[in-house]
């Protein structure tokens, strides 16, 4: 399927900023996806990798994980509400196939409640949808960009990486095009050019709104352009690792997961993460998918 969306480069910061800008955030849980154990942290060589691999093929589901679907709502005092990705479509709810292709029924077991679509979630909160000016997206995997139709009034900021392995990608690679095909304001960002710069450990970084109060940090490796986010808050900095990082253990132990785009890039990745984890101890970091971490989270985070 070809995509027809053409995203324009984000050259310079998003409007909205406002010097020494702090922001609020809320974690939502979109859902559940289950996955072997493996899929979070295979065993070491090549021979390890591959028994894992093809245990996965054969493993009974029994014995799978339910890990964390997250996405997240942050308030900015002036840029107004944005998400850091979308989490389930509301129809995957009744069935995983409409929203990601024939081969979910057999790729994809989601365990959702029709409350934990992200925009009725908002809707609770007294935002709406088209409050919703700015969507982050760590990355276009499916169980990430699942929700984006449901956000028409935003700009939606990944990057340009990302944007062509996702257009050319395909189910095999983790993306379904139709999720993220839509005639939105798509904005691609250039980790290559000028207006980057590198912030505590991270070598790339990108200040979404000029104010310092949401950095975009770049973290390929588990997809060709996965970014990070790091967020200002009232009193400490938090920390979204996305897919860079799924759990605690591969922060602190060097867990690795079973399927990468470029373990190279992974590794830098992790590093940065890692670094800035030991350089910022009373930072809030949340991985992407730790079911024991989720559990422990706030509500909300001032």
């Amino acid at each position: 399927m070809a995509v027809a969306t053409e995203p324009k480069p984000l050259t310079h910061p998003l409007p909205g900023g406002r010097e020494g800008a702090r922001v609020r955030l809320t974690p939502l849980l979109a859902g559940e996806l289950a996955a072997p154990p493996a899929y979070l942290a295979r065993r070491d060589g090549r021979l390890g990798v591959l028994r894992d691999r093809l245990q996965v093929l054969g493993s009974r589901r029994s014995g799978w994980l339910q890990l964390p679907v997250p996405a997240f709502l942050v308030e900015h005092p002036s840029a107004g509400p944005l998400l850091v990705d979308t989490g389930f479509h509301p129809s995957v709810v009744d069935g995983v196939e409409a929203n990601m292709g024939r081969a979910a029924r057999v790729l994809y077991h989601v365990r959702m409640e029709r409350e934990q679509a992200i925009a009725k979630q908002l809707e609770t909160r007294g935002i709406a949808a088209t409050d919703v000016r700015t969507v982050v997206m760590t990355h276009l995997h499916v169980d990430h960009a699942s929700g984006v139709s449901e956000f028409p009034a935003a700009t939606f900021v990944v990057d340009a990486r990302e944007w062509v392995a996702a257009s050319a990608g395909g189910t095999r690679n983790g993306y379904h095009a139709r999720q993220f095909d839509h005639a939105f304001d798509w904005r691609t960002i250039d980790y290559g050019m000028q207006a980057i710069d590198s912030f505590a450990s991270f070598g790339q970084s990108f200040d979404l709104f000029g104010d310092g109060a949401v950095r975009l940090l770049s973290t390929p490796g588990h997809s060709a352009g996965h970014q990070s986010v790091l967020l200002r808050l009232s009193a400490r900095e938090a920390l979204l690792t996305g897919d860079a990082a799924y759990t605690w253990a591969a922060l602190r132990d060097g867990a690795m997961p079973l399927v990468l785009d470029d373990e190279h890039r992974y590794r830098r990745s992790i590093g940065e993460l890692a670094l800035y984890l030991r350089q910022t101890p009373g930072a809030l970091v949340i991985p992407g998918h730790d079911a024991a971490a989720w559990a422990k989270l706030e509500e909300r985070y001032e």
